[in-house]
């Protein structure tokens, strides 16, 4: 079954999904923007991201599938660790992981995640129809001057013998078309300055408020993750245990969880009595003490003791990774 598809559903309603084992996607607002460069607009939307380091389950995830696969909670928390399991066996292997309306992500040189989401899908409902558009650039016509010919008047001799005392003043147009050309020339030079300049302050304006806007959109996601709570129906009642011992392997091959500490210590000694190293998990937050055939800090080796124990034993066991 691929969860990416429920991921997907819940983008649009929370601000945080969170995949037990996995990571968390997160999702901030973002507003209206205008691409001077290319003449764009994109309208508000939902800027998604990924973090691997929030593992926790907080049921949001495992209730929605329960609800639209009409299963128990367990079966759908076992069906998304199964599917876990099967995108760091992807990721180990230093193949890309594409979630579909999502984006996609991959391990780089230093074994980290990276995610790249996918801009085509807009989970903000407010702008739903509203799409991005781009303004064509508006062309205007060249203006074309013709240089006026020189027009020059020669004198008028009325006698041989006598001369025109008047002075002839030749009209020169040639010289006045320049002088016009050279302020037109001018006044565009400044014009082209003022545009350029205002650019370089639109350009600088834009940088200095995105700056700002990641890092508010950073400080409201820390925020959100600390206040963020979920229901869950029929919620188990907390139980205070103190457990003697704790195992920092990360996979763990479960038999059963108790809300009884001496049930389960029972169904441990039961465990052990067949040979399994079995031993008691830390309580987790609903009260459930859980407990494990075995432990592991290898992937494979509890997945190959999972397989053993449902082939041997026709018991149900699932895997739990911290």
């Amino acid at each position: 079954m691929k969860i990416e598809k429920y991921i997907s559903e819940l983008l649009y309603r929370f601000q945080c999904v969170s995949v037990p084992g996995f990571g968390a996607f997160l999702c901030e607002w973002q507003s209206a923007q205008v691409l001077v460069g290319q003449n764009s607009f994109i309208p508000p939307k939902k800027v998604i991201s990924f973090n691997s380091h929030i593992k926790n389950n907080d049921g949001l995830l495992a209730n929605h599938i329960a609800l639209q696969e009409k299963i128990s909670y367990e079966n759908a928390l076992n069906k998304i660790q199964t599917q876990v399991v099967f995108w760091l066996e992807k990721l180990e292997n230093k193949e890309n992981l594409v979630l579909e309306n999502i984006g996609e992500i991959f391990s780089n040189s230093e074994h980290n995640f990276v995610f790249k989401p996918n801009t085509a899908i807009n989970y903000l409902t407010d702008s739903f129809g509203l799409a991005g558009f781009n303004s064509p650039e508006i062309a205007r016509a060249n203006q074309i001057t013709s240089e006026v010919e020189p027009i020059v008047e020669a004198p008028v001799s009325i006698d041989n013998t006598v001369e025109d005392e008047t002075p002839v003043i030749p009209l020169n147009g040639k010289n006045r078309t320049k002088n016009w050309m050279k302020y037109a020339a001018a006044v565009a030079i400044f014009a082209s300055a003022g545009t350029y300049g205002y650019k370089m302050y639109f350009d600088y304006t834009i940088e200095q408020q995105t700056s700002i806007v990641e890092k508010t959109v950073q400080e409201k996601i820390n925020q959100k993750l600390q206040e963020a709570t979920f229901v869950i129906p029929n919620p188990i009642n907390a139980v205070d245990l103190t457990l003697e011992k704790t195992h920092t392997e990360k996979y763990h091959v479960v038999a059963g969880a108790y809300r009884s500490k001496q049930n389960a210590i029972k169904a441990m000694n039961d465990l052990i009595s067949k040979g399994f190293e079995a031993h008691l998990l830390t309580e987790n937050k609903y009260g459930l003490i859980p407990v494990a055939f075995g432990s592991f800090s290898n992937l494979n080796e509890a997945q190959n003791l999972k397989t053993e124990i449902k082939a041997k034993d026709s018991v149900e066991a699932w895997l739990l990774i911290d």
